[in-house]
């Protein structure tokens, strides 16, 4: 099978790591990764601020970058949920206006193989095991768009469990939003942060020395707020969890 990394905008700008993680764990379970040049943004920023027009053609994009392959694999529950949830719905509207069906097409292409990597793993390589090693206390936030659009469920806690030397604490109230939202942080920054703060302080509370999450927009607001706070507990990508074994650890 042709298996190509979508690696998204906040990890290649930020979270390079990330990206890194994922072909190294994918190619110890045996799968050969490309990574196609011409991906570019999902173009969930500028959906989500009501300019579905000029998210068009970053549409057309991923469907030309990722034509090829049979599977295209992301480290974030966002971006797959944005392919997966919203791409149908920029089609429908174009053919609607009158506009033809190319965009229609093109999403019908990209929503049956586009996976958010735990998916990928639980679902189509059929693996809970990793072989992962990172002996430290973890806690799990389920991020919304993983929990309420991809329908996650279990699996990254499933995946977890099965890290040697990891150690789970349950998290309170994991299933509330840490309020980073994208471009809801920017619009009402206010709200935003007292939700941060409200997770920051069920992460402490949970006792765990790490907190993870399949997406790195999410932890980036988890994180800046525990950072703000003093808080000594890391954020880390799933991904970044799962890659690490006794040979190669988590630095």
């Amino acid at each position: 099978m042709r298996v190509a990394l979508f690696v998204t905008c906040v990890n290649d700008a930020l979270y390079p790591r990330t990206g890194r993680a994922t072909v190294r764990l994918l190619e110890r379970l045996g799968v050969a990764v490309d990574f196609p040049a011409a991906q570019s943004c999902c173009g969930q920023p500028q959906f989500n601020t009501g300019y579905r027009h000029e998210t068009e053609p970053l549409v057309r994009r991923f469907d030309a970058a990722f034509r090829a392959y049979d599977y295209v694999v992301t480290p974030s529950g966002s971006c797959a949920a944005m392919v997966r949830d919203n791409y149908p719905r920029i089609g429908a509207k174009a053919a609607a206006e009158g506009r033809g069906g190319e965009l229609a097409e093109a999403a019908a292409r990209a929503v049956p193989k586009t996976y958010e990597l735990t998916e990928f793993l639980v679902d189509v390589l059929g693996v809970t095991d990793v072989g992962a090693y990172f002996p430290h206390t973890v806690t799990y936030h389920p991020t919304c768009h993983g929990l309420r659009v991809l329908g996650l469920k279990d699996r990254p806690r499933r995946l977890l469990a099965h890290v040697r030397g990891l150690r789970l604490r349950e998290l309170e109230g994991a299933e509330e939003c840490c309020g980073f939202g994208g471009t809801f942080a920017v619009k009402n920054p206010d709200v935003s942060a007292a939700m941060g703060a409200d997770k920051a302080r069920a992460v402490e509370a949970s006792g765990a020395g790490t907190v993870c999450t399949v997406d790195n927009s999410c932890l980036m607001h988890i994180g800046g707020t525990l950072a703000r706070r003093g808080s000594r507990v890391r954020p880390v990508h799933l991904a970044e969890i799962l890659a690490a074994t006794e040979e190669e650890p988590y630095a």
